[in-house]
């Protein structure tokens, strides 16, 4: 099938610590799925068969960023459609705000850089799409 398009649902943790700073990863080379190589985002990724989203978050922060996470509520939804290895995708993304509970920053391969910044500080770096509108959403 040429036009197959495989449909995912992500996991977002818009990390948020006690100064108010987010915190964004940037995409390495390293990444085997990576689409957006040297841009910032937050750590998350595909919801595995039968693992709630909330897992998911708990799982991927601390792979991608060694983060131990305490998940609050969903606050933002939204879809994009990359093409990864030539493959189609269509992913559907739900951020959620989240609490750290250490701070010692960890990288994953998939990362090779990290910064937190002020909400209002996003735009002076290259922040993957959708992620500035989850910030605007953030700050209300």
């Amino acid at each position: 099938m040429e036009n197959k398009i495989t449909q995912r649902i992500a996991g977002k943790a818009v990390i948020v610590n006690n100064e108010g700073k987010v915190l964004i990863l940037r995409e390495s080379q390293e990444y085997k799925g990576g689409t957006n190589i040297g841009k910032y985002g937050f750590p998350g990724g595909k919801v595995e068969p039968g693992e709630s989203l909330q897992e998911a978050l708990i799982r991927e922060s601390k792979e991608e960023c060694g983060l131990e996470i305490e998940v609050g509520e969903p606050f933002f939804v939204s879809e994009w459609r990359p093409e990864i290895n030539g493959d189609k995708f269509q992913i559907f993304g739900v951020y959620f705000k989240c609490v750290p509970k250490n701070s010692d920053i960890v990288l994953g391969t998939d990362f090779d850089d990290y910064k937190w910044v002020d909400p209002r500080d996003c735009r002076d770096y290259d922040i993957m799409s959708p992620n500035e509108d989850v910030i605007k959403q953030l700050q209300g």
